[in-house]
């Protein structure tokens, strides 16, 4: 991989990780115009998922750290329960990296497998702007969500590790069938990512996966740093659009690609 190459991927990462469009499938969309062959790991995904990850932490630093001063009260309050509910939702993607990560990464190479993976994000996107308008009474729910709820939606985040499967248009479209309301699942889908792709990228220095990639240094960093640019900018727009917009429009587009990449793969 070249580092101008790295440079579209990056910017194509950021700006789609905030859309329900699916982030990792139109990177294996841009690999493939590209020309650039499956590299056999994850760890260019993983570096760019990590850069829009960061990218979060900036803009939500002050929900963050309001969380954090609320756990080290040692006392149960909103704070904790929030966290509580974030590390349940986390159980489900845990089991997938820990005993699925080989067959997910096989997945990354079936262009097939994005074009019918961005149809279901498609139609689960259409189900659930219909379903929430009659699921969305009033939570009384502490922070808005409960705990099987955080589970539930924990479920549909596992199920998008499937490139094309939005991960954001899941874990929203899971949460709104659920009962929560938009706003509630729009902070928390993108704050429940956190820990599992910052853990992941981790996992990858210590274990030397980042030493022993495919792929260079320079298109790393590069990747890497237009990610986290682009990924500050879209973070900003793209959630507040996320709260507001009606996700069928975003189903349109994602059954259109779908399509086209079915046809043409």
């Amino acid at each position: 991989m070249e580092w101008f190459e790295a440079l579209i991927l990056g910017l194509v990462q950021g700006l789609t990780e905030f859309l329900p469009v699916s982030s990792s499938g139109h990177l294996t969309i841009g690999r493939e115009l590209l020309g650039i062959e499956a590299s056999g790991d994850l760890v260019f995904e993983v570096t760019v998922h990590a850069a829009t990850v960061l990218s979060t932490i900036v803009v939500f630093r002050k929900e963050i750290l309001k969380l954090l001063r609320g756990l080290f009260r040692f006392k149960m309050n909103d704070e904790t329960d929030y966290i509580l509910k974030i590390i349940v939702s986390m159980i489900p993607v845990f089991v997938v990296g820990m005993f699925f990560k080989d067959q997910v990464e096989a997945m990354f190479a079936s262009m097939m497998v994005v074009g019918l993976a961005l149809i279901v994000t498609a139609l689960l996107l259409f189900f659930s702007d219909f379903a929430s308008r009659k699921a969305q009474e009033e939570n009384s729910a502490r922070n808005g969500i409960k705990y099987w709820q955080a589970l539930a939606v924990g479920i549909g985040q596992a199920m998008a590790v499937i490139p094309g499967l939005s991960r954001s248009g899941t874990t929203i479209s899971t949460g709104l069938i659920c009962g929560v309301k938009r706003e509630v699942m729009a902070q928390f889908s993108f704050l429940m990512v956190l820990v599992p792709i910052l853990g992941e990228a981790f996992l990858d220095i210590v274990s030397g996966e980042m030493a022993a990639s495919t792929v260079g240094t320079l298109p790393l960093v590069v990747g890497f740093l237009a990610a986290f640019v682009s990924g500050l900018f879209a973070c900003r727009v793209m959630i507040a659009l996320v709260r507001r917009a009606r996700l069928s429009w975003f189903a349109i587009y994602c059954a259109i690609v779908g399509i086209l990449v079915l046809i043409f793969a």
